[in-house]
């Protein structure tokens, strides 16, 4: 009989576990069931916030660096760098989680930072940055993070435009000459789960500007001021795969920087080296906080689950909460899923006790699955 193996594949449960955090317990579980079960752990990310995470616990090095937040303070901000590769993670320099409980900047937040973690990263030798974009407090359309990179916008007094993406109703010329000239020989991968244009009923500010604290007034504003940048810097761009990601900053790295992009998981899957591992396993465990109709959308249970699939190999999921049929999960590879709420329904107790929970998930797994 062949020996179990279980590879363990999941993202974070947001509020709840790191990724790492999710790889330990329900390893923990399987071993209460199994003692000497073989597991390999692989947190993965989507380019949303917890990819640098994902990829120093694939063996990436940590590296941080001091850089403008969205509301214009110093923050720190971490990315990560293997050789000459490195992964960049805007949500560390731009992301919503530097921002004052209850305090939005919907139209002055800047990815400023965004473009600072970039260069941070060219200077450390980077010719490969993944861009995970993600998490963003912004809607600037990447402006900020170009500026940081060299390029100057101006308004008709040829002075700077301010920052965040209500200010670029007012610009006039954007001048791109004075980007960093390493950028030319870079290959930048847009990572995001995202495929949104830049404006319009599917783009940056209605579908995502909302979450950012912006009014049904701002959206009008936001989506006008971008249409009116993206005229300045190359409309056709704003309707491409991605633009819309994070805010535009996508558009940004389309437009200006030569990105290509690529659906996240599938760049996070090949950067930490998923093939290899899901060579070795008989059994692979991926999940997130809620498996829902977003999950099959681009996110990292659904990407590890086609992977497994298509390379002949049992998936099954742990979730805090499960919103998604035994047919739709059937669809996107997943035989089984478990979710903790089956074991407490009140989902605050849920989310305090997700670790203690998840090992007792995971537990029952090794039982159905293992033994």
């Amino acid at each position: 009989m062949k020996t179990a193996r279980v590879l363990v594949a999941a993202d974070k449960f947001k509020g709840s576990l790191t990724a790492v955090q999710v790889a330990e317990r329900v390893t923990a579980g399987l071993r209460r069931a199994v003692p000497d079960v073989r597991v390999e752990t692989l947190p993965v990310a989507d380019g949303g916030d917890g990819t640098v995470a994902a990829a120093v616990a694939a063996g990436f090095e940590r590296r941080e660096a001091r850089v403008t937040g969205p509301l214009g303070e110093t923050v720190t901000a971490a990315y990560a760098l293997r050789e000459s590769t490195a992964v960049v993670e805007m949500a560390e320099a731009s992301g919503l989680q530097h921002l004052p409980a209850g305090v939005f900047a919907p139209l002055t937040a800047t990815t400023y930072g965004s473009g600072e973690l970039l260069l941070a990263a060219l200077d450390a030798g980077a010719r490969t940055i993944v861009f995970g974009v993600g998490g963003s407090a912004t809607t600037d359309g990447g402006a900020g993070m170009l500026a940081a990179l060299g390029a100057r916008f101006l308004d008709a007094d040829g002075k700077p435009v301010g920052p965040g993406g209500g200010a670029l109703a007012e610009l006039a010329e954007a001048d791109l000459s004075g980007l960093d000239a390493r950028l030319a020989d870079v290959d930048l991968i847009l990572a995001s789960d995202v495929d949104n244009p830049l404006t319009g009923p599917e783009g940056a500010p209605e579908v995502y500007g909302r979450q950012k604290g912006a009014t049904e007034d701002d959206i009008v504003l936001l989506d006008a001021a971008l249409t009116h940048y993206a005229s300045v810097l190359g409309p056709d761009h704003a309707a491409l795969p991605g633009a819309g990601a994070a805010g535009g900053i996508g558009y940004g790295a389309l437009v200006a920087l030569g990105a290509r992009f690529r659906p996240g998981i599938e760049v996070m899957l090949d950067v930490l080296g998923f093939a290899p591992a899901l060579a070795r396993a008989t059994l692979v465990i991926t999940g997130e906080g809620s498996l829902d109709e977003q999950t099959l959308h681009g996110k990292a249970p659904a990407g590890v689950a086609a992977a497994a699939r298509a390379a002949g190999v049992e998936v099954v999921a742990v979730c805090g909460r499960l919103a998604l049929a035994p047919e739709a999960l059937g669809r996107a590879g997943i035989r089984r899923a478990y979710a903790l709420t089956e074991l407490e329904p009140d989902p605050a107790v849920c989310m305090a006790q997700a670790g203690p929970l998840l090992e007792r998930v995971a537990e029952s797994i090794g039982r159905d699955f293992l033994s």
